[in-house]
């Protein structure tokens, strides 16, 4: 199971590395997101989303936040089976060069269930393995 303090830290200012290619794909913890980063994303062709977790606390909470952050589409199961097959479909979003969700209040979230954060940065980090090697690449911010 993978913790969120095994996953690589973005080092500050490493932004518009995700959308130029020097910083791979993937799962970053960040010290935090801002507006800033959609505005980047938008400018670079990318689609970008708040997954807002302040305040979950548990799988059900953070599938709902996921639900609604991502705007998934109705017949989302809400397990984590059901997030992995939308996050590895992303249809509904359109055509974009990139993919950038920005996970609020992670630490927070993780603090209180770490089990669950530790599914969902897996899920998320497989969902970014399976973008790596299309033309869109996921990159995912946790803070």
């Amino acid at each position: 199971m993978t913790s969120s303090a095994q996953l690589p830290e973005l080092p500050y200012g490493d932004l518009p590395g995700i959308f130029d290619g020097t910083v791979p794909p993937g799962v970053y913890r960040c010290a935090s997101v801002g507006p800033d980063a959609l505005m980047q994303a938008e400018a670079a062709g990318w689609v970008g989303t708040v997954v807002d977790l302040t305040g979950a606390s548990n799988k059900a909470e953070f599938m709902d936040r996921c639900a609604a952050g991502l705007e998934l589409p109705g017949y989302f199961g809400r397990n984590w089976d059901a997030l992995a097959d939308c996050l590895t479909d992303l249809s509904w979003w359109g055509e974009t060069n990139g993919y950038l969700v920005l996970v609020t209040s992670w630490t927070e979230f993780a603090a209180t269930d770490p089990a669950t954060a530790a599914t969902a940065a897996e899920t998320l980090a497989a969902a970014t393995g399976y973008w790596a090697v299309r033309d869109a690449p996921l990159t995912a911010l946790l803070a």
